[in-house]
């Protein structure tokens, strides 16, 4: 389970990005919104929700909401999910989003996050709104009956508490050192 409990604030931190430069938490300070989603390149359930998470992105980046995706897993064990490989992954996918590379694992340590992927929506103030799955359903995105990362945006950016504050994680476990 999570170290962040809901209400909690948002851990700060400052990681490389596939695009070069370092991304602060402090960086979106103007934003309604932040959603930090652990990820990974290998997952099969992190690949699943990429399109989605990307569609959430365009959907909710003119409202004010910045998703933000951080990789915290071992690329010694998985190289797949070593920094030139999430490069290639962002391109390839197009990510509209960072692509942060936690490779001390401090930052997936602090939010105790245990899987990929794995959601937590942070409000203006940055109080944590919502933690847990991105939807009911990984495998069909047309079967989706409960999108709980949607629902927890709509609820936050209205200034309402979330339908919904918890969901348990459904991924891969991080690949800790």
């Amino acid at each position: 389970m999570s170290n962040l409990k809901i209400g909690d604030q948002a851990v700060g931190f400052d990681l490389p990005g596939v695009d070069g430069k370092r991304h602060a938490l402090a960086d979106y300070a103007d934003k309604e919104a932040v959603v930090v989603i652990f990820t990974c390149n290998h997952c099969p359930y992190a690949q699943a929700w990429e399109d989605r998470l990307i569609q959430i992105q365009a959907d909710y980046g003119p409202k004010g909401v910045q998703l933000i995706a951080i990789n915290a897993n071992d690329a010694v064990k998985y190289p797949a999910d070593s920094f030139p490989m999430m490069k290639e992954r962002a391109a390839a996918k197009g990510f509209n989003f960072p692509y942060l590379h936690d490779e001390s694992q401090m930052v997936a340590r602090a939010y105790g996050a245990t899987r990929t992927p794995e959601v937590f929506v942070f409000d203006r103030k940055r109080a944590l709104c919502y933690q847990g799955t991105v939807d009911d359903n990984y495998e069909d995105p047309a079967a989706v009956k409960k999108p709980y990362l949607r629902q927890a945006l709509d609820a936050v950016l209205a200034g309402r508490a979330a339908p919904i504050a918890e969901t348990a994680p459904v991924g891969c476990t991080i690949k800790w050192k």
